[in-house]
């Protein structure tokens, strides 16, 4: 039998000629990955609701989010579509996929970003809440992948990164809804790194400690505390920080996304500065 070819290990995250596609584009560690892919020469397609949501009541206006994205990555020299629409509307999403296709042609890496969260014990849910937080940070994100795996298939390949929480790893109180979808990422992680592996689709999670960012801002405000009181009374990060920058996810989100990391599918990657090792 013949010994197998393998190529050489890839050394850089150059992503000239490809295509990232973000949900949750506009703000916090969505916004930070598009600076990042578009600092690599990737173009990079934002989505994002680009107005407030009536739940949870803490996320801020918006507006206009999009527009100062591009704007700083064309002033870069980069390439910027944005694309404004809801996570749980197939409509919005089959809209912005063909938009991004005619534009560029491709879409090489999905960063399924967008997701919610609150306080609330389990009794004291309503089914709308409960169906807020699940439609747009599960559904959302599965509506996202069906409107792109078939692009993906067609050319052979693509990567889909899908952004869960420590909270997709383990338990939180008061965080019910939001940790059940947190944990469905993971299963849609797995499930999906089966059926595309033999398509040449990578498909991974990535699982942040509290992120200085305006949702961790958000859930402060709703409890009446400050960030940093919330990250130093439930975080327990086994390094001395009370929280990651959301440059650091997006650097672990560039890895995922380049050639670097060919062989990671399937898999759950922390950024928790050790928390889940306690």
């Amino acid at each position: 039998m013949p010994e197998p070819v393998i190529s050489p290990t890839p050394t850089t995250e150059d992503f000239t000629g490809r295509v990232v596609f973000i949900t949750g584009a506009g703000s916090g560690q969505g916004r930070a990955a598009a600076l990042a892919f578009a600092r690599k020469n990737a173009a990079v397609v934002g989505f994002d609701l680009d107005r407030p949501l009536s739940y949870p009541a803490y996320v801020t206006d918006e507006s206009q989010a999009l527009d100062s994205l591009g704007e700083e990555i064309e002033a870069s020299g980069g390439q910027f579509l944005a694309a404004t629409g809801d996570v749980r509307s197939a409509v919005d999403l089959e809209a912005a996929v063909s938009a991004a296709l005619a534009r560029f042609g491709r879409i090489d890496v999905l960063f399924n970003n967008a997701g919610v969260g609150s306080y609330a014990e389990a009794v004291e849910l309503s089914e709308d809440q409960w169906d807020a937080v699940l439609d747009i940070n599960l559904k959302g994100a599965w509506l996202t992948a069906r409107a792109i795996i078939p692009t993906f298939v067609a050319q052979g390949s693509g990567v889909i990164i899908n952004n869960s929480s420590i909270a997709g790893l383990r338990g939180f109180a008061n965080l019910s809804h939001y940790v059940a979808s947190k944990w469905g990422l993971v299963g849609l992680t797995k499930s999906w790194a089966i059926e595309l592996a033999p398509h040449g689709v990578r498909v991974v999670s990535i699982h942040p400690t509290g992120v200085n960012s305006a949702f961790n801002d958000g859930l402060a405000a709703q409890e009446g505390s400050t960030p940093l009181e919330i990250a130093e009374r439930s975080a327990g990060n086994l390094l001395p920080v009370p929280w990651v920058e959301v440059d650091d996810v997006a650097e672990l989100v560039l890895f995922l996304g380049s050639d670097r990391a060919r062989y990671i599918t399937g898999s759950q990657v922390p950024v928790d500065a050790g928390l889940l090792t306690r």
